[in-house]
């Protein structure tokens, strides 16, 4: 999960050159199809090297960690390591390394819920709740500065509703005006389209909310503005689909999914390296 990038325009991505790897550390994985060993949480992976980076970064999915390769901390690892703990780390200051190992995810959280109502301000049809997103951007922004017992003792969930609901009415206004997106056949919320087939489907301002989408077959679908808040993409197939404006699409989720060159994404996004070429 660790390895070099260049985050210093975006305090929303992972910057691992200022974080201690804590996503090697912290967080837990089992042996799957996306990690090729267990890992308990709170102990360092095997390939995290001294200077917290990871030393098989450029062959992760050779080596088969492709798990490691969809991962993205939003900025938790960076504010946890350089300001929740002031620089530092768990090796010198072994002292520290259970709060911070209980920090991280509890920040990463947050700063995703940043992420999302940063998107809520670019988007012109919700610009009456623009207001409520600001307000709601700098309380989430205070959560993530408290202190490591602060962060242990924060209702998360509560916060998540509270900002879940604003997320949800920014997403239905931009919805509103896009031709045709209302309807039974335009809402997918929390559907299961493991494996569907939807080559070519028009999905234009659906509602695809906390859809599962694992390995649905997604070429050429027209996805512009559709609501991907949640939505599982692992291995969809999005081959020459339209993600233009696609709502709360994160970059972990494009990550997870397979696209090619004819894929178009939006200009906030990356391209992910292991997407196929044009054939």
């Amino acid at each position: 999960m660790s390895g070099p990038t260049d985050s210093s325009a975006d305090p929303l991505r992972g910057d691992c050159a200022n974080c201690f790897g804590l996503c090697c550390v912290a967080l837990p994985f089992a042996a799957s199809a996306d990690f090729a060993a267990d890992k308990p949480a709170g102990t360092p992976c095997a390939n995290l090297a001294v200077d917290f980076r990871c030393g098989i970064h450029e062959r992760l999915r050779d080596r088969g960690f492709s798990g490691c390769t969809v991962y993205d901390c939003f900025g938790a690892g960076q504010k946890v390591s350089q300001v929740t703990f002031g620089g530092r780390d768990w090796r010198r200051d072994p002292e520290t390394a259970r709060r911070m190992f209980a920090a991280f995810p509890v920040v990463r959280h947050l700063h995703e819920l940043l992420a999302y109502l940063t998107e809520v301000l670019t988007l012109e049809p919700a610009r009456r709740l623009h207001g409520e997103a600001r307000r709601a951007l700098a309380e989430t922004e205070r959560l993530t500065l408290l202190s490591p017992e602060e962060l242990s003792a924060l209702d998360l969930d509560a916060h998540r509703r509270v900002v879940g609901d604003l997320l949800s009415r920014a997403g239905e206004l931009v919805r509103a005006g896009v031709p045709g997106a209302k309807g039974r056949k335009k809402n997918r919320r929390g559907a299961d389209l493991m494996g569907a087939r939807l080559t070519g489907a028009d999905l234009r301002g659906a509602s695809l909310r906390g859809a599962c989408l694992i390995a649905a077959d997604l070429t050429g679908a027209d996805l512009r503005e559709a609501d991907l808040l949640g939505a599982d993409l692992r291995d969809a197939r999005l081959a020459g689909a339209d993600l233009t404006g696609a709502l709360f699409l994160t970059q972990p989720q494009l990550n997870a999914a397979r696209g090619d060159a004819r894929t178009v994404v939006s200009a906030r996004l990356t391209r992910p390296r292991h997407w196929a070429p044009t054939p």
